[in-house]
């Protein structure tokens, strides 16, 4: 008997060993599916279902929760995904707004979080709250400094600005400021909009009595349309710029005739095909957006998307690193998860190649191309 019972004994803890070895991965995922930056969050959500199944040998476990756009939500479905799944990670939210009020519940729960948002502010200055947030959409900083840079050799002297009254609005007109500045563009008028707004004729009026040689819309999704579409009937005959916020379909398809012309900085994915064959990223962004069109439908891909794919791509690569130091569902796996995403080199995803560092937690190269709007379609500008 007594036998027996040591045989029962190792038994069980081998079981116990095993059950812990094959412990699933949970990815918790927040996007904005719903509400005004649904035109970001829906090709988000709808990429998860390309993500790897499994990382490091591991199963991934995807559970999706959908903020509506709205910054307590984001909130409580990160605690959520952090208390009752038992999420290792998360990936979201959609937006600038959500993604900032998000860092203070991973940070606390010691939980690292690859964001989809666009601002720096999320992930700079590095603390001990940010160093737990990394970051694959490009920072608006890399984007203003692209467009600044077209606009001097396009011969633009003087520029109108309107975005959005958050914080996505305000970063992007902080670093438009430096990066207009450095390239001797004058601003000439500032204005801002609310994502709901539904009318922005008494800023477009005022922007359009400072006559700029070009206008900067710094929105994100459909909303972003309509300060173009009001300059447009008030007859503003000057260059239209707008950020890569605007990089999907839904933007095209509200905008219509009135966005034709349009310029904007955004990641390689939106014109992948495009590219030449000797750009870093072409293989990686064509395999995201040939996967995606496969099973949404021929022009579904949007740029959003792609960022939802990098961060599968980044947190793949640093798994198996992380799976050396603990298991899925401990806090020594949170824990070093965060160490190896933050020694990530040289993965190559659908907007650039990212090589992160613990004083940079974006490290993306080759991230930018200039689009231009012809014919409803992206037209990419060499």
């Amino acid at each position: 008997m007594k036998r027996f019972a040591k045989l029962g004994l190792v038994a069980a803890a081998l079981a116990a060993v095993w059950g812990t070895a094959m412990a699933d991965i949970t990815v918790g995922v927040v996007v904005s599916a719903t509400g005004p930056a649904a035109s970001l969050g829906i090709p988000e959500k709808n990429t998860v279902a390309l993500m790897p199944q499994t990382m490091g040998g591991q199963k991934v476990n995807y559970v999706i929760l959908d903020d509506a756009s709205d910054t307590t939500a984001a909130v409580s479905n990160t605690r959520k995904l952090i208390s009752e799944n038992k999420a290792d990670i998360i990936i979201g939210s959609s937006t600038t707004p959500n993604s900032l009020a998000m860092i203070d519940v991973v940070s606390e729960n010691k939980t690292p979080m690859i964001t989809l948002g666009a601002s720096a502010k999320i992930i700079e200055p590095m603390d001990d709250k940010k160093k737990w947030v990394f970051k694959v959409p490009q920072n608006d900083s890399m984007m203003a400094g692209a467009i600044a840079e077209h606009m001097a050799k396009s011969g633009v002297k003087t520029v109108g600005f309107i975005g959005f009254n958050d914080a996505y609005g305000e970063g992007w007109l902080q670093e438009f400021k430096k990066a207009a500045e450095a390239k001797g563009i004058k601003l000439v008028a500032t204005e801002a909009f609310s994502r709901t707004d539904t009318s922005v004729t008494g800023q477009a009026l005022k922007i359009m009595g400072a006559k700029p040689d070009a206008v900067l819309v710094a929105g994100s999704g459909t909303p972003a349309a309509l300060p173009e579409k009001t300059l447009k009937e008030r007859g503003y005959k000057g260059r239209y710029y707008q950020t890569h916020g605007v990089a999907n379909a839904d933007f095209l398809r509200v905008g219509g005739k009135d966005v034709e012309g349009t310029l904007l900085p955004a990641g390689p994915v939106l014109v992948a095909h495009q590219l030449s064959d000797s750009h870093p990223v072409k293989k990686t962004a064509v395999a995201y957006v040939d996967s995606y069109e496969t099973k949404y439908g021929k022009g579904s891909a949007a740029t959003f998307g792609g960022h939802t794919w990098d961060a599968g791509r980044v947190l793949e690569a640093a798994v198996p690193e992380a799976l050396k130091k603990g298991q899925p569902g401990t806090a020594e796996f949170r824990a070093a998860l965060r160490e190896a995403l933050e020694k990530t080199k040289g993965v190559a995803g659908a907007h650039g190649v990212f090589t992160m560092a613990p004083t940079d937690h974006l490290g993306i190269q080759h991230g930018v191309v200039m689009v231009k709007i012809e014919n409803g379609t992206w037209k990419y500008q060499p």
